[in-house]
């Protein structure tokens, strides 16, 4: 365990810590909402020159930047190493404070132009939303609040085993089993005796009244609401999916159980028809609007432009 105020010394670009984060795809990031229950997204990000974390969502999507403007600190967890390359990945936890301007960015320019560079490298069917009609539909994609974490512990564990328990969850008649025994692991996203978001990669089994969830002894988990995360992706970044399994965390003479009160199963859209994928597009729209009437701003203009002239970089980049 590492744990130092200095974000320079804990993430230092070049090291060999930083170089295993870079070939993560994703990572799962916790906040905290209004009533202090963590919750936990798959996203991407970077680490930067200065050692800081940079994050980013778009207008249609800013409940990640509101709880972060209330309460700033977060977790981040490196934990699914697909298309990473890593012969021997582990997880690794990132705990932190972040801060997230009420400020919409739309320019690609510095960290943010890097940042787009490794998501059109990294995802390459996110070049197409720079095409028309795609630019008419899905301006709100360029529209970017920034999320900057500053670390003040960092935790690198290996990664579980898979529980072999897959078919025992499916037919235990838990609130979300068909969900979580497709993978071999999940998150798990709780909160410390502070009341910090704390994230872990574990096994889960199925029990009487909820779920069986290993902690490791040195993370640091209280009891109180909590969830358990399920997310995949492909090579490319694509075929999405994500879940997760919300309700309060107990301790028990057996350990920790998580007790199941509610299925939040967002990524079931990227399985819908071109009809659900409108829906979709369609409510984005409507909650990128809400965000800017709200704050009395006007609809930015996209430099569409200077995003091509990323996409030509990034094409480029993958001939060689």
């Amino acid at each position: 365990m590492i744990a130092v105020s200095d974000a320079s010394v804990l993430l230092s670009p070049g090291s060999a810590l930083v170089a295993d984060i870079d070939a993560y795809r994703t990572c799962e990031f916790a906040t905290l909402t209004k009533s202090g229950s963590p919750v936990a997204w798959p996203t991407s990000g970077m680490v930067t020159a200065d050692g800081t974390f940079l994050l980013t969502t778009s207008l249609g999507y800013p409940q990640k930047a509101i709880n972060v403007r209330r309460d700033g600190r977060v977790a981040l967890l490196f934990s699914n190493p697909t298309a990473s390359g890593l012969p021997q990945p582990d997880q690794i936890l990132v705990r932190g404070v972040a801060t997230c301007p009420d400020e919409v960015y739309t320019e690609p320019s510095g960290d943010l132009e890097r940042l787009w560079k490794r998501l059109m490298e990294r995802q390459p069917s996110s070049q197409a939303y720079l095409d028309w009609p795609m630019t008419r539909l899905t301006d709100f994609y360029y529209m970017r609040l920034l999320i900057t974490v500053t670390p003040t512990e960092v935790v690198r564990r290996t990664l579980p085993d898979p529980s072999g328990s897959s078919a025992a969850l499916a037919t235990s008649g838990l609130l979300g089993a068909p969900v979580l025994a497709t993978f071999e692991s999940a998150v798990l996203t709780a909160v410390d005796e502070a009341g910090a978001p704390v994230l872990v990669r574990t096994t889960v089994t199925a029990a009487d009244g909820g779920y069986r969830v290993a902690v490791p002894a040195d993370v640091p988990v209280a009891a109180g609401p909590a969830g358990l995360l399920v997310h995949r992706h492909d090579e490319l970044l694509s075929k999405l999916y994500n879940a997760s399994v919300r309700g309060e965390l107990v301790a028990d003479e057996q350990g920790w159980l998580l007790k199941p009160e509610r299925l939040v199963e967002p990524g079931a859209t990227h399985k819908g028809g071109p009809l659900d994928q409108f829906r979709l597009v369609r409510d984005i729209r409507k909650a990128t609007k809400r965000y800017l009437e709200r704050r009395q701003l006007a609809r930015p203009v996209i430099p569409w432009d200077q995003y091509r002239a990323i996409r030509s970089a990034a094409r480029a980049a993958a001939k060689g």
